[in-house]
């Protein structure tokens, strides 16, 4: 077993081999929960997902960890947006919804929206708020190693300083003199622009709620510190992959991983990042008007069909949506799906609810062509052209009569399907396999019913049986074997 993964800060494919023997350390940036998730945040989510789920077919144990940003900025906008009219900001002010109301909302809504489209449970998810005293510990260890200072204007910040550490850019091939301080960034108390907050002092008009008492005075940390201090906490100080999206390269990651090595850590020996998600070869953007939701997705396709579209490109690459992508997801989903249905069948022997036990939980080794395509920096088109390889194939030994070809396939795509965690299961796109089993015991009895009365020659009676089970949403096809079923698409 070679697994091989691309690692951003060395802009090389490299061996893949775990700090400890057996198990994997997995961090990756979860949701800054200031409004609803994003078709990027998930895009992300299933790409760490499935790089978990072949880690973990590979037999490695993984800690994966996904972090919860509830204290921010932004977050802090949005609530003060719903302080009533005519009120000033307070301890005493009468709110629509506080801070930590409006977090534990959107949080709500993005384990939603992970938990549809089949997006594994990581082992921990730490929220920011939970760890403030290690991040006082890791405040301090840099100002006693002289890479941060308090604030030069008694504000209650504290700053890294950027030019005491050497390596600082390293990460994504900046020289520091290039980079400009945040444009929306206060300079005041900082040595240069380009430091970064680690502790944000209290401001007078703040929710006093929002703020924690440290040596350096009341305030809140920084958004680069959150993610330094909890995955020290729940992984170490050396791990094996920081994971996230490419537009955390700068500055959320330059700075996690300044501020961690200067502390003393090893910190990450891989970071992968998934790519964007584009609108028709542009950059998805609210004031266009060219963006899709999740949730609008779903609305559009099943989430099963949503986690193939989202799934489907390379981690790295770019995924551009089109107005037919969903439907070119559900027609590949279709193939997929047309040939289980008929495989089972023709292997149960009519026996519904064996079909569906057999349909639903196999589980071995997958095809070495798709272990090769999967090793190779989890190359998931690859991987897919496999499956569809084998759905064709198992279709061909279905119709030669090749039953043990055809049960072999079987076997191979319900495998692929739940490492990929695209099997029905995952996703709740099917119904428990017990209604799956009652469903087809109900269209098989139907059928049965049907084929008596046109070999009666009672025209009408069968007519009248396909008729309900169109209007229930099940289409029958007759062919030289008697009649097949399969449920409509909406």
């Amino acid at each position: 077993m070679t697994l091989r993964f691309y690692d951003t800060a060395s802009a090389e494919v490299r061996d893949f081999v775990p700090l400890v023997p057996g198990k994997v350390s997995l961090y990756y940036c979860g949701a800054t929960v200031q409004g609803m998730p994003h078709v990027g945040h998930i895009r992300s989510a299933i790409a760490f997902d499935q790089l978990t789920r072949w880690l973990e077919y590979r037999g490695l144990r993984v800690t994966a960890v996904r972090n919860v940003t509830d204290i921010d900025d932004k977050i802090l906008a949005k609530s003060a947006e719903s302080f009533e009219p005519g009120f000033e900001q307070g301890p005493d002010t009468v709110r629509e919804e506080e801070w930590w109301a409006l977090a534990y909302r959107y949080e709500q809504e993005f384990l939603k929206a992970y938990d549809t489209l089949g997006v594994s449970r990581p082992t921990y998810e730490p929220r920011a708020t939970g760890h403030i005293p290690e991040m006082h510990a890791l405040v301090q260890q840099l100002i006693d190693r002289g890479h941060a200072y308090p604030a030069l204007d008694g504000s209650g910040d504290v700053y890294f300083d950027v030019r005491s550490w050497e390596k600082y850019g390293s990460l994504t091939r900046q020289n520091i003199d290039d980079m400009q301080g945040a444009p929306d960034a206060d300079p005041r108390g900082k040595k240069d622009p380009r430091d970064f907050a680690l502790w944000k002092g209290y401001k007078e008009g703040e929710p006093t709620t929002a703020s924690w008492a440290s040596p350096w005075g009341a305030g809140r940390p920084g958004w680069h510190l959150e993610c330094s201090a909890m995955v020290t906490k729940y992984l170490g100080t050396e791990f094996d992959i920081h994971g996230g999206g490419l537009d955390l390269r700068f500055p959320h990651h330059e700075n996690e991983m300044a501020q961690s090595q200067a502390a003393g850590h090893g910190f990450a020996n891989f970071w992968m990042h998934n790519g964007m998600v584009t609108y028709q070869g542009e950059k998805m953007s609210k004031s266009i008007g060219n963006t899709i939701s999740p949730a609008e997705m779903l609305e559009l396709a099943s989430p099963r069909v949503v986690r193939y579209y989202l799934g489907q490109a390379q981690y790295r690459s770019v995924l551009d949506y089109r107005p037919t992508s969903l439907e070119e997801a559900a027609a590949a989903v279709e193939r997929i799906d047309g040939f289980i249905t008929r495989a089972v069948r023709a292997l149960s022997a009519g026996t519904p609810s064996d079909a569906s036990n057999y349909a639903f939980f196999t589980y071995g080794k997958v095809p070495e062509a798709f272990e090769r395509a999967m090793d190779d920096d989890l190359n998931v088109p690859q991987a897919l052209a496999v499956l569809h390889e084998t759905v064709r194939s198992g279709n061909t030994a279905l119709t030669e009569g090749r039953l043990d070809d055809a049960r072999q396939a079987l076997h191979d795509v319900h495998d692929m399907l739940r490492v990929l965690g695209l099997n029905a299961v995952a996703t709740g796109a099917a119904a428990d396999s017990r209604e799956t089993a009652a469903l087809e015991v109900l269209v098989e009895a139907q059928l049965a019913a049907r084929a008596q009365a046109r070999a009666t020659k009672d025209w009408a009676a069968s007519d009248a049986i396909r008729d309900t089970l169109k209007a229930a949403g099940v289409a029958v096809e007759d062919g030289p074997e008697g009649a097949t079923w399969s449920l409509q698409r909406d």
